[in-house]
This record gives structure tokens, sequence and C-alpha cells, in this order.
């Protein structure tokens, strides 16, 4: 595929399927959404010994969902959403092993562990959140209620006070029931899965990669397995919309597309459960309800280059609470984790993630959301956060519409509910995606690989 590598797992509770099934030959399996988890589900559908039929359908014209990178004229990288993967755990590892099938992809970089010296990893100087930094111990509270605050605007981009932690945070959650304590349980590894092995996941052990990407952008992996779906007879419609799913009287599913339809033994969705929940038929409208409540938040992505800037601080970047700033997210410090994206010119390049409350209050109240909003809100954060005052030679911004779902309280009871009605109808149905167990990569690869090993009765072939 002549691509090269630059170099929290979950441990999900439920599984989102109708009963394991095993399809015998001949059989069709339409895989709705060309984002990474619908990629992932048909990679490993098509691994067993005997795979079915895989339609994979999109509705855009483009695939790899909100992985999509740009290169400037000087040949940088801008991520225009996830610009990097962690290799930590059974996840990170399975990923790893997806990201190198066939030996496809001949060089990486990985971005090892960086932190500022006297300060926990990710304080950088200058960034208002380390003033708490050296709080007294009577304070841990307060530190503790912002550190949740940060970490649930940068990972969900939602508020702390609405997200339920067993479902955005599996782990801590898991190492509280174990141990009584967070911190006890994550030291004792509880919640840890035995993990796969290969050259590179000891490579990037014993390097201690924090993350790792491709040295073309994040989007090269969705590309590099749409050849390889096509290689192996996958059908890939692109651009085409699902205006409705129907169930026929012997059981199989109508897949309508406009002005032409697909038939299925078995779907696995991949898209949004609240895009879902409009395309189910009568039949299953509980699961339609359930799957609406599952929303999703908004983010603007803002791209930033200066030429001839340096950094302040070191580390890949930084958090802001609520408290300190509600329009930014966090700030990734690009060129230092993946310098070797920097292009032919020598510069910095940095993202700033806007969104949370702020945001939210924009779309509520109709107001213009236009691009120089946004970045006028990114440049006065880089100048505020990290001195960076002068103007940016190159500015990228994107609004990312509802791309975060929410887990929020009872997020799980909805996902046990949805399980309990596709297992009592038996509806050849597998839900897949961030809407359920996990919204990072690692997460919606792995939906993906869980999904076909529903459908296929089987774990794929290593």
């Amino acid at each position: 595929m002549g691509v090269a590598l630059i170099c929290p797992p979950q441990n999900p509770v439920l599984r989102l399927s109708c009963p394991l099934i095993s399809f015998p030959m001949g059989r069709t399996v339409v895989v709705l959404g060309g984002g990474i988890s619908g990629l992932a589900a048909s990679y490993h559908l098509i691994r067993a010994p005997c795979p079915p039929k895989v339609i994979l359908v999109e509705g855009s014209k483009r695939l790899g969902g909100w992985i999509r990178s740009v290169r400037g004229s000087d040949g940088a990288i801008f991520e225009l959403g996830p610009r990097g993967i962690r290799p930590a755990g059974a996840l990170g590892a399975r990923t790893l092993l997806l990201g190198v099938w066939r030996a496809g992809f001949r060089a990486w970089l990985g971005a090892r562990s960086a932190a500022c010296p006297g300060r926990p990893p990710g304080c950088p100087e200058q960034v208002p959140v380390c003033r708490r930094c050296a709080t007294p111990p009577t304070l841990w509270p307060q530190v503790a209620s912002l550190a949740m605050d940060s970490l649930c605007r940068g990972v969900f981009a939602g508020n702390s006070r609405e997200l339920s932690i067993r479902s955005c945070f599996p782990s801590l959650f898991q190492a509280e029931q174990t141990h009584r304590s967070i911190l006890l349980g994550l030291l004792l590894g509880a919640g840890r899965s035995p993990q796969p092995d290969s050259s590179l996941i000891r490579q990037a052990r014993a390097e201690r990669w924090s993350q790792w990407s491709l040295r073309g952008g994040m989007e090269m992996l969705p590309q590099a397995l749409h050849t390889h779906l096509i290689s192996k007879g996958v059908t890939v419609l692109r651009g085409q919309p699902v205006c409705g799913l129907s169930l026929q009287p012997e059981g199989r599913w109508k897949v309508s597309l406009g002005d032409s339809s697909l038939e299925a033994d078995h779907i696995i969705s991949a898209i949004p459960a609240s895009v879902l929940s409009k395309l189910l038929p009568a039949e299953a409208a509980p699961l339609a309800h359930v799957l609406s409540t599952i929303t999703a938040v908004s983010v603007a992505v803002v791209n930033l280059q200066y030429r001839g800037a340096r950094l302040p601080v070191q580390g890949f970047g930084h958090l802001v609470p609520s408290s300190e700033d509600p329009s930014v997210l966090g700030i990734v410090y690009d060129s230092v984790a993946f310098p070797e994206q920097d292009g032919n010119a020598p510069g910095l390049r940095v993202t700033v993630m806007l969104g949370g409350s702020w945001l939210q209050m924009l779309e509520a109240s109709s107001h213009e959301l236009s691009q120089e909003l946004f970045q006028q809100q990114a440049q006065e954060a880089v100048a505020t956060q990290l001195g960076l005052k002068e103007k940016p030679s190159h500015c990228l911004v994107h609004l990312h519409k509802n791309c975060i779902p929410q887990y929020t309280l009872g997020h799980w009871q909805k996902l046990e509910s949805a399980m309990q009605f596709l297992t009592a109808q038996r509806l050849p149905l597998t839900l897949a995606g961030a809407s359920y167990e996990g919204v990072a990569v690692n997460d919606c690869i792995e939906s993906g690989r869980q999904a076909a090993v529903t459908v296929l009765g089987t774990e794929p072939n290593s």
C-alpha cells in the first residue's frame, strides 16, 4: 500500500448486536458508514475463512469519517480530525496490527512521552490552568474537579456534570469498583487484558510511544483500508446516503438508496445512533427511540501555522478547563508530536479545538458561525496561552457538526436496553461506531472488529 507509519483503552461491557450467527456462503452483509468503524468491520469480515459478500455504503463522497488530513503547499500536514493514535493497551496493540497488516507500512515514527520539567505532564508554562499545579493538598478536590472538567472537555467536548464516568471512562469506573480507589486500581492494573504481540508493538513499548500517526497524515489509514477492501472484492458505494431500512417477509433487509436499493441478510450500522434512529422501520420503534436520545456535540478545529516561531513550552498540548476559557477545549502542539509533518519550510503547527457550552449556545441562538469568528478565538487563545502574538502564516478552519457523541448519565442503561431489544427481536442488525462504547480511534476500530466477530460467530483470521 506504500504508506509510511509515524510512529485510555476501554473494556466494553456490552455488545450491541443480535446473538452470534454463522453465515453460510452466499450471504450478504451491508455495512452502513465508511468511517473508520465501518472500514474496520468490513476488513475483519473479509478475513473469515468463508467470508460473506460485503457491501460498504457511505453517504458522502469520501471515506474515513472525521479522519481527514490536508497537505499544505510547503508539504506540512494538517489534521482536521484525530491526529494520532495511542498504542497503549490491548486496543492500541490491535490497532497497530491493523495499521501494518501485510507489511504494507514500511517505516514509522513514534511520538514519545514529553513532560515539562518540574510540572505534571500536560501542564505547560504560561497556560492559565497551571496556576493550580502547585495547589496545597487541602484543595485537591478543586484540582480533581478542574482535571475532570478538562478531561471531559478534551475527550468528549462535553460537560463533566452531565457525562457518565462509567460510560466515558470505564477504566476509571472499573478501577474504583474493584479496589474502591481510582488511583490504587490504576496502579494495580484493574481491567487490563492480555495484549497481542508483534515486533512493532514491542518497539512501541521499548521506545515509549505515547501515540503514532502516518507520515502522510492519519487519512492514509482509511485510504489504505479502502484499497485493501477493493482488492478483496468488497463493493464500496460512496455518495449513496441511505434513505430507509425495511424488513422483508423472509427476514432480509431492504436498504433504500434513493433511486436504488440493496438487499442484505445482516446489517452492521456504523453511522451515528441518531441518524440510524431515523432510518429504522416501525417494527424497531423502541430501538429507534433509545438511539435518538444519544446526541452529539460540534467542535471547531482551527489549524494554525507560524513561520519561524518556537513554542515557549514542550509537551503535546494542554487542555483548558471551562472556568478558564469556555470556548477553548485545548491546544495541540502538532510540531512537537510529529515534527516530520512540518513540511519543507521551518515553522510551527498548532491546533486549537473550540467547542463546549460556548459553541452550543451559539448554535442554539442561530448565531452566525463564521470562519472569521473561529479564527479570531483561536488566535486569541494561542496569543494568551502560548505567547504567539504574530499573525499565522497559514490557517484552516473547519466546523465538525455533531461529531462527538455524548455519553450522558444513564448511557450504559440505553445500551443495555438496545441490546435486549436486538436479542429479543432477533433483528439481523449489529451496532458499531463512536455512539456506543468509545469515541477514540482505537475504540471505533475495536467496535468494528467486534461487530464482525458477532456476524461471523468467530474471530477472523490473524
